[in-house]
Formats: structure tokens, C-alpha cells, sequence
């Protein structure tokens, strides 16, 4: 049975020594089939029928090459890759094919080209018929055509790609018909992939199958996540509308009311007899500002509270990482360190170490939540003068006072507008309702009045706010214009200071040339010219003001600098004239916003005045 399991080659040679009797031909067979071995009987058939299910292909390939594995569930052993693949004889009922010296190299191929079916055989017997090739390739698989030359070579065709790996390892044998030693009855054939139109148009068919299941596939499952449609919008009626105004108040079903209520808008359904209607709709919509407002205030509440409750649950865990770190610092004390072991102190240093680190990254957290909330808290100091920061302060009060006011104005004047068209509308179906009979027309105007009313004395009383909103606004200005007059008189102040530190003493008398380098420095810094560009520079400022008699600000007069010099900075100009008090005096012009800073030129007025 050793024997057997090695291939059809030994099993040939070795078939005069079994002396086991075989009984059960099907038991037999299936034992050889689980192995990947053709059974063959002694007469060189098989034993099993190609009706049962076996693959008479195996039966090429397998005894062939005792190493290769079969189709059965228990694999193979491992093939040494240095191992070169015996081949042994293969006997046919009109023919024998002799394997290749197994020193020599394997015969080559070409690339495979896609989809082939179609092989190359060469180098056949010239005495070889289309039986004796179909009796040698049949094992391999079914054969749909074969072409056959007048060469010595033809082309197979098989049914499935799979049989060409068959056919191709019978490539190198050599073929002897019968037992005749003719050299026309013997050849050695080369088995090559061949590339033919029919194996390329039907893998190109099948190719463009699979793409187009995939596509379907994939379109299939597109459409399976596409999300649903939006359900349409209904059309605007009197009817639609009243039910969208009381979807609108309620809260769960605020988000498609919304909906509804843009896209009317944007159709263009709203005119001049349902302006009123969708008036109304749109202030619900408003309504829910202070609702949202509120829950955004909750929100808050709640965030803030669980960051405090997570700041606790860290300052609890860090101050329970305290006292295991007191635990190890009292362990490592010499009174209670010296009675453990080495191994039992290895233990603890690395526990102590460990709950340090942990303690430090703890602590490092805490320390930044506190940051944090100390960044929040703090203001954002800025480094600009007390009067600039006072001016933008009033004018950032001032503005958003203003701004305060103007929208109240408005929504008060679109509320008026309101009433005063839906007044109009009442007033115009009063007119058209009316009719001779006079309870009939009381009846019918008695409602219409009592809303009249209502409308009258909402109107009374928006006109009351109005005027106190008005009162407000004229008592805001007027305190804002007090302050800018305290503003501009603090301004004065302080130039008048600077103009006293800056004003050159006079100089006492004293001899000539006892003047020290230090004192002739201190002089030009406070007053005179130092250089010729400065004198140059004074000349020019001086003419230019002369010419402006009510003053110009410093970038229009470094604008007409620049054409002249572009290395002239601002700075330089106004230290230059800060310099010379008694030349140049800086004022305050305009009133409000129009209030600026303005250089002038007062050299005369000193000269008149010496």
C-alpha cells in the first residue's frame, strides 16, 4: 500500500509482487481518488468511470508527479524548493511518452496571454493523427477544437482555462508511437500558451459581465443608502396657514414648520392681503428666540456644573494620590525601610514612582482647568492711554445705545404699520358686509368692532412706549454729549501739561564758549535745530502751515513731506515740532466725531508778542 501512494510509475513496476487481493473495486477506487491518483487497473484502465463524478484529468498530472498534491482535504507534505519534479512514463493505448532528462532545464513558455484556452503542441511525430493527439490531451480536459498542420505541430482548444495548465506540463516529453523505432514515428513535444481571437473575445465577454454586474451591484446599493426625499411643501392657503401658525408653537414640530414657512416666503406668497397672516407667523417663529435662549442657558448651567463636579471628582482623586504618596514616603523612612526585603524595597521605589508621575499629570490638569477659567474671568487689559481708552469705551456705549434704540424704533414702526393695515382690511370687509337690515348688521360688526378697539388701544399703547423710548434716547445724548465735552476738556488739560514740560527755560547768562558738550545736547533736545535736514524740514512745515492758516493734522502734512523725502518719517515730524513750542502749537478742532488734532504755525505771534 507504501508503494502504491507513490505514484502510477511504481505502482506499474510493482504490480507483480501484490499479492493482496483487491475485491472491492469502488473501495479501491475511492482510496486512490482521495489521494489524487488515477486508479488504474492492471491492464492499464480505470477503475472508476468518468459517470462518477471523478476528474480523469487528475489522472495526467498526479501519478505523473507523486510529489504534487491532489484534490483531497489533507494536504500535501512540503516540496523542498531545490527539489527538482520527477516525471515518470505515461502509457497510451497507441502511444508512449518518455520523460525529459531531469538534469536539463524546464522547457519555456511564453507570457499567458488572458483568457487562454488555446495551446501550442510542436514538435509531434509526423506520422502523429488528430486520434493519437486527442488520445494524449484528452486526459487533461475536454477539447473543443483541434487544428492540425502539415508541420508537425497543431493548436488545442479546450473548454476552460484550467486544462492549458494540464496540457502544459506535458511539454518536453517525448512521444513514440506504438513500439516503433522509426524516426517518423518519434518527436519530442513543446506545449506553449497560444493567443487566439476566440479565447480573447469571450474573456473580454466575460469581463464586461462582471463589470456590469458590479455596476449594478454597486447602483443597487447606491440607491439602497440614497436617504429618503423630503416630503413635498403644501401649497399656501388660509387654511395651511392657520395650521402652520399653530405648528409653529409648538416646539417638536417648530423645525418643519420653519420649513414651510422659508419656502412660502421664497415662492413669493406673501402680498398685500396675507402680509398680516404671515406678519403673524413670523413673530411665533420669533417667540422662539427666548425659548432657544433659555435652553442655550441651561445648557450652559449644565456644562458648568459638570465641570466643577469633574473638578472635584480630580481634586478628590489627587488628594487620595497624596496619601498613598505619604504611604510610600512613610515606608521608605529607614525605621520601617531597613525590615524589608530587597525585593519587597525593588517593589515599592517603583510603586512610589509610578504614583508620583501620576500625581504630577493630575495636578498638571487641575492646574490647567484653573488657568483656564482664570483667563476667563480676567479682562483683557490693553496698554492704550486712559483718554483713548475713555473715547472708545463712550463710543462703543454710545453705539450700541443707538443701535439698541434704532431697532426698537423700527420694530415699533413695523408693528404700527401692522395694525394700521389690518385696521384698513377690518374697516374694508365692514363696508362690504354692510347691509339694510340693522340687526343683521349689527351682528355682523359686532365682532369687527370689538377688534377695532383692541387695535386701538394696543396702538395707544405702542405709541406710549415710543414716546418713552424717545425720552430715554434724548437723556442718553444729551449725556453723551456731556461726556465728550468732559472728554475734550481733559484733552485740553493735558496738552497744556505737555506744553509746559516741553517749553524751553531761558538760558542764563554766561561766558562765552563755557558751554559743555552735555549742556549744548540738552539744548538742541529741547529746543533749536540739531542738522540742516532739520532746518531744512522746519523751513518747509513752517510754509506749508503758514499757507493753512486754520491748521493741518500730521499725516496730511507728512503726505506733502513724502513727495519731498520718503525717508521722512511721522515721528520725526512731530518730535521736531513737539521740539519748538514757540513755533508750532498743536489744537483741537471739530466736534464729536469730526474732533481731530491740529498743528499750527505761531512763530509771528511770539515775535509780535516780544
Amino acid at each position: 500500500m507504501a508503494s502504491a501512494a507513490d505514484g502510477v510509475g511504481t505502482l506499474g513496476a510493482e504490480q507483480n509482487h501484490l499479492s493482496v487481493p483487491v475485491t472491492d473495486h469502488e473501495a479501491w477506487a475511492t482510496a486512490m481518488n482521495n489521494l489524487g491518483i488515477v486508479p488504474v487497473g492492471i491492464s492499464g484502465q480505470q477503475l472508476v468511470s468518468g459517470s462518477r463524478a471523478f476528474d480523469t484529468g487528475l489522472g495526467l498530472i498526479a501519478p505523473i508527479n507523486p510529489m504534487m498534491g491532489g484534490i483531497s482535504l489533507v494536504p500535501p507534505p512540503p516540496i523542498p524548493p531545490d527539489m527538482p519534479v520527477i516525471k515518470e512514463i505515461i502509457h497510451c493505448k497507441s502511444c508512449t511518452l518518455f520523460p525529459q532528462n531531469p538534469n536539463l532545464p524546464p522547457p519555456s513558455t511564453r507570457e499567458r496571454p488572458p483568457g487562454c484556452k488555446t495551446v501550442f503542441v510542436g514538435g509531434l511525430p509526423e506520422n502523429a493523427t488528430e486520434e493519437i493527439i486527442r488520445e494524449v490531451f484528452d486526459q487533461c480536459g475536454e477539447i473543443t477544437a483541434i487544428r492540425k498542420s502539415k508541420k508537425n505541430f497543431c493548436h488545442i482548444r479546450f473548454s476552460e482555462e484550467f486544462m492549458v495548465d494540464k496540457a502544459i506540463y506535458l511539454s518536453g516529453y517525448r512521444m513514440r508511437i506504438g513500439s516503433s523505432t522509426d524516426k517518423k514515428d518519434s518527436g519530442r513535444i513543446h506545449v506553449d500558451f497560444a493567443q487566439a481571437r476566440d479565447d480573447l473575445y469571450e474573456w473580454e465577454c466575460k469581463q464586461r459581465l462582471l463589470a456590469r454586474e458590479e455596476r449594478h451591484r454597486r447602483k443597487v446599493h447606491e440607491e439602497r443608502l440614497r436617504p429618503l426625499s423630503p416630503p413635498p411643501i403644501v401649497h399656501y392657503s388660509e387654511h395651511e396657514a392657520a395650521l402652520l401658525a399653530e405648528k409653529l408653537k409648538d416646539d417638536h414640530k417648530f423645525s418643519e414648520a420653519t420649513a414651510v414657512l422659508f419656502t412660502w416666503i421664497d415662492r413669493g406668497e406673501v402680498n398685500r392681503r396675507t402680509a398680516n397672516h404671515f406678519y403673524s407667523m413670523i413673530q411665533s417663529a420669533n417667540s422662539h428666540v427666548r425659548r432657544l435662549m433659555s435652553e442655550k442657558a441651561q445648557h450652559d448651567e449644565e456644562m458648568e456644573r459638570a465641570k466643577e463636579a469633574f473638578k472635584n471628582a480630580l481634586l478628590a482623586i489627587l488628594t487620595q494620590f497624596e496619601q498613598i504618596t505619604a504611604v510610600f514616603t512613610a515606608a521608605t523612612r529607614q525605621k520601617a525601610w531597613d525590615h524589608f526585603s530587597k525585593a519587597q524595597r525593588k517593589n515599592i521605589d517603583i510603586w512610589r514612582k509610578q504614583c508620583e508621575e501620576l500625581r504630577n499629570a493630575h495636578s498638571e490638569e487641575i492646574m490647567g482647568i484653573r488657568r483656564e477659567e482664570e483667563m476667563e474671568m480676567s479682562d483683557d487689559d490693553s496698554e492704550e492711554n486712559p483718554c483713548k481708552k475713555m473715547r472708545t469705551e463712550e463710543n462703543g456705549t454710545c453705539d450700541q445705545t443707538q443701535a439698541s434704540l434704532r431697532e426698537e424704533n423700527d420694530s415699533l414702526r413695523w408693528q404700527l404699520d401692522a395694525y394700521r393695515n389690518e385696521v384698513e382690511l377690518l374697516r374694508k370687509e365692514q363696508s362690504k358686509c354692510c347691509r339694510p337690515d340693522d340687526d343683521h348688521t349689527h351682528i355682523q360688526t359686532h365682532g369687527p368692532e370689538a377688534q377695532i378697539q383692541l387695535l386701538q388701544q394696543s396702538m395707544r399703547n405702542m405709541q406710549q412706549q415710543l414716546l418713552s423710548l424717545q425720552e430715554k434716547l434724548t437723556s442718553k445724548e444729551a449725556e453723551l454729549e456731556q461726556a465728550r465735552e468732559e472728554h475734550r476738556y481733559l484733552e485740553g488739560e493735558v496738552l497744556a501739561l505737555r506744553d509746559k514740560v516741553f517749553l524751553p527755560r531761558r538760558p542764563l547768562p554766561v561766558r562765552r564758549s563755557q558751554k559743555s558738550p552735555e549742556r549744548r545736547s540738552e539744548a538742541v533736545m529741547r529746543g533749536g535745530v540739531a542738522s540742516e535736514k532739520e532746518a531744512l524740514l522746519l523751513g518747509i512745515i513752517s510754509t506749508f502751515l503758514h499757507v493753512h492758516p486754520f491748521g493741518a493734522n500730521l499725516e496730511y502734512l507728512w503726505s506733502y513731506i513724502q513727495r519731498l523725502d520718503s525717508k521722512v518719517s511721522a515721528g520725526d515730524l512731530e518730535r521736531l515740532m513737539v521740539r519748538l513750542p514757540a513755533m508750532f502749537r498743536q489744537e483741537l478742532s471739530g466736534v464729536g466725531a469730526t474732533l481731530e488734532k491740529r498743528w499750527k504755525f505761531c512763530g509771528f505771534d511770539s515775535l509780535s508778542s516780544a
